[in-house]
């Protein structure tokens, strides 16, 4: 068995990917995404700027053979190279092969087998935080590193995106690593896979997400409820509550004293498992009753006679916001006109934060709904970065409204997630472009850069504008749900009792 240091990270991520990446069918396996090839252009950028300030020598040898890697990187620590750009270690423990590749070893002073120096591993990484899981690879460099130069090195490192140099506690993350690694080594000596879970935030950019979904659909598994974190699962599973039948049987009394769960946490989830089983949306005890409904509509989904619907895309790893889209909503005129402000190059986003502004208060009184948080959070920090006047900003910021938080008050739907996408695709909106994400804008939006190729600009404004539709629609949607009162209130009842 070969562990790499890629794979000791991977299984630190999930299990589940690891064993694939070991045993699994290389032809169910996804294309690269190409978010993940933008991180791979931007990681290699990363450590071009690092090795542009090192006088480094890399090994050379045939691709994938590690043999020849590891003597050819021996012949370099052995003839005291300052610097060693992408080495390759190797060691036999127990029977297996432990492969590392450190970003770079450098020589320190001290004795070891090589002479009167030894080499410290170094990770260049794209992050800006010193995750745990960085750690405990650095640490597994170090065991691998100690075999090959006959001692184990004081130092290790990590060179963060802004952050610079960041020291590993060694102390701490070798005895962690070792059991990571031990843990690792057993899953993969396992005859069957890890159970699927899937979790959003981990297995989106996976190249096994597409089989490990199919999976859980087959299986209807838990984890594609709502709310069904992996620490949840665990202790439905110890109740044999893994079914969606038997969960949404359950009184969630008798979840209430589980750890991590809470009896509003309960509801939720025992709610969730009901409204998947029947297809269908349940009000929340959050659902207003029938006297207070017509308040509660005014308030937060207000009928206007202009209405504007709001959405940004960004590029995070430039701290810039290159789009403002803004549907118009015209109920007196019948009309729905989307407007782009687009920032073609980051030296615009203050031009187009100006734009934005200027059509807000075109309509002074016209209600911004908008979906999760961020607008809101960015409105705020371009007003600051720009020192835009506080008679522009204060009386906007009431005008926002957040269908997310609505939505998620009053409403459980047979979604696997409360993004915007899965919602008004429950709906029954379509995007022109299936495959667009957030993510992809992104990508797009590099490649825009790059090449200046405005087809890729005209495929972000398709993706924005069709998330300012379903926004919209999501807001009708809302409407309806609350003034079919006497079936809610059915169903609540129901649900309750």
């Amino acid at each position: 068995m070969l562990i790499t240091a890629e794979l000791l990270l991977n299984y630190q991520r999930c299990s589940r990917r690891a064993f694939l990446d070991t045993h699994g069918d290389p032809l169910q396996r996804d294309s690269m995404n190409d978010y993940v090839v933008k991180l791979m252009q931007d990681s290699a950028a990363h450590h071009r700027e690092i090795l542009e300030t090192l006088d480094y020598v890399r090994p050379v040898y045939p691709s994938h053979n590690w043999t020849i890697a590891a003597a050819k990187t021996l012949e370099l620590m052995q003839q005291g190279a300052d610097f060693i750009y992408q080495g390759v270690l190797l060691t036999e423990v127990e029977g297996t092969t432990l492969m590392s590749n450190p970003d770079l070893l450098v020589r320190q002073a001290g004795t070891s087998d090589l002479g009167d120096w030894l080499y410290a591993p170094v990770e260049i990484k794209l992050s800006k935080r010193s995750k745990t899981e960085y750690q405990i690879v650095a640490a597994y460099h170090v065991k691998v590193l100690a075999a090959v130069q006959g001692t184990w090195p004081e130092e290790s490192y990590l060179f963060l995106r802004e952050k610079g140099q960041y020291s590993i506690d060694l102390w701490e993350m070798i005895p962690r690593m070792e059991e990571v690694l031990t843990s690792c080594i057993a899953s993969l000596q396992a005859e069957a896979s890890p159970e699927v879970f899937i979790s959003r935030n981990r297995c989106s950019l996976c190249h096994w997400y597409s089989h490990c979904y199919e999976t859980a659909k087959e299986t209807e598994h838990l984890s594609l409820l709502p709310g069904v974190t992996q620490s949840r699962y665990r202790e439905l599973q110890a109740l044999n509550l893994t079914s969606l039948e038997s969960l949404a049987k359950t009184p969630p009394k008798a979840l209430e004293t589980l750890p991590g769960f809470g009896l509003e946490m309960a509801k939720k989830i025992t709610q969730q498992a009901q409204a998947t089983l029947q297809n269908q949306a349940l009000p929340t005890t959050d659902y207003p009753p029938v006297h207070q409904r017509p308040r509660f509509i005014n308030e937060f989904l207000p009928t206007s006679s202009i209405e504007l619907y709001f959405d940004i895309e960004s590029e995070p790893s430039l701290d810039f916001i290159y789009l403002h889209g803004v549907l118009v909503v015209d109920r007196q005129k019948q009309t729905q006109q989307f407007h782009a402000f687009l920032a073609d190059h980051p030296d615009h986003e203050m031009r187009v934060w100006q734009e934005l502004l200027d059509l807000v208060w075109a309509y002074p009184d016209a209600p911004i709904f908008h979906f999760c948080p961020y607008e809101v959070q960015t409105v705020n920090k371009l007003a600051k970065l720009y020192d835009t006047p506080q008679h522009l900003i204060q009386p906007m910021l009431p005008r926002f409204i957040d269908l997310h938080e609505v939505v998620t008050r009053v409403a459980t739907l047979p979604v696997e997630s409360y993004a915007l996408k899965n919602i008004a695709r429950w709906i029954g909106f379509e995007w022109r472009d299936s495959s667009a994400n957030g993510a992809q804008s992104i990508y797009w939006y590099a490649q825009w850069l790059q090449t200046g190729d405005r087809s890729f600009l005209d495929s972000i404004l398709v993706y924005n504008e069709d998330d300012c539709r379903a926004t919209h629609l999501i807001k009708e949607w809302l409407v309806e749900f609350l003034q079919s009162a006497d079936r809610h209130s059915q169903q609540l009842h129901g649900s309750v009792a």
